[in-house]
């Protein structure tokens, strides 16, 4: 990846950080810590709940187990390194790191994107079609929307780094930020970014307004199905079924919407930062915690698997 006029090549970027202020970096350190050993603890064990119990065998936990290996991957390609700068003094990430740290950050944000559409369809087909599931949601059918999901979000990725490599970075070499975001790192190359934004803005529109829209589209034909129920006890147990994957979509998409979908010069450096933590930390830390609390058959899947490891 060859970048015209730019020293950034060989000096790379300094990561700014979460608080630029030195008595906090040791406090900060210690809360992201435990955020993360929680949120690899928490989706290891609903992993392997779900592949330990052959109830759990089923379409909907077949997408919760691979949400759930998609946000350890998603955390970990930025927490890490946000854990090190954090007791670091120089706080730098060469050029490439930052690339690729960019590209699997995409990658596994927006498979996370697709999965949550894959289980509103799965919720979908369950409570309009229900006569239709076992045909419809079949083992190959969710192995095929998973390996889309893949597929399309790599792809996503790789067009993105791409135009990213283009650009030269001959100014200040400081990302405002505690990763290789793409906002951030626009912000700093002295080259025109105008067609790269509307391509990436356009690009980033098709893949996270797509889950999105199937999102919204299943869950109004879902509340459209559930309200012809009669019976106020078969509607609550019909929404119920639902209220997790709402949860995890409201908290993932809230924060993503605000960060991504507005134009270069609204970029606020503490807006943003908060949001994306919510949505790169704090949303995958409580997503186990949000499909098992609520869940009955992942709270006995639990059970069964400590007991199997206490045994």
């Amino acid at each position: 990846m060859e970048i015209k006029n730019d020293s950034s090549s060989t000096s790379g970027f300094m990561l700014l950080g979460i608080s630029s202020n030195p008595q906090l970096q040791k406090p900060l350190f210690a809360i992201f810590l435990i955020m993360y050993l929680i949120t690899l603890v928490g989706n290891v064990l609903i992993i392997l709940a779900i592949h330990s119990d052959s109830r759990l065998h089923t379409p909907m936990y077949f997408f919760l187990s691979n949400l759930s290996f998609m946000d350890i991957c998603f955390t970990t390609v930025i927490v890490p390194k946000m854990l090190v700068n954090l007791l670091s003094e120089t706080k730098s990430i060469s050029y490439v790191g930052c690339l690729i740290q960019m590209y699997f950050f995409m990658a596994f944000a927006n498979t996370d994107s697709y999965l949550l559409a894959s289980m509103a369809i799965d919720r979908l087909v369950a409570i309009c079609n229900p006569f239709h599931y076992d045909t419809v949601m079949n083992s190959r059918h969710c192995l095929l929307m998973l390996l889309g999901s893949c597929t399309i979000s790599h792809l996503h990725s790789l067009l993105r780094v791409l135009l990213m490599s283009q650009l030269s970075f001959c100014a200040s070499h400081v990302i405002k930020h505690f990763f290789c975001d793409t906002q951030p790192v626009l912000k700093l190359s002295c080259s025109d970014t105008s067609s790269n934004q509307i391509v990436v803005m356009t690009e980033t529109l098709a893949v996270i307004a797509t889950p999105f829209l199937c999102i919204l589209f299943s869950y109004l034909r879902i509340i459209i199905t559930v309200l012809r129920i009669p019976s106020a006890a078969g509607k609550w147990k019909a929404f119920s079924t639902c209220g997790s994957h709402l949860t995890v979509v409201v908290l993932f998409y809230g924060s993503v919407i605000y960060v991504y979908f507005r134009p270069l010069s609204m970029y606020s450096v503490v807006k943003d930062r908060v949001a994306t933590v919510m949505y790169t930390v704090v949303t995958p830390m409580l997503n186990p915690f949000i499909y098992s609390l609520r869940n009955k058959d992942m709270k006995m899947g639990l059970r069964k698997l400590r007991e199997r490891i206490y045994s």
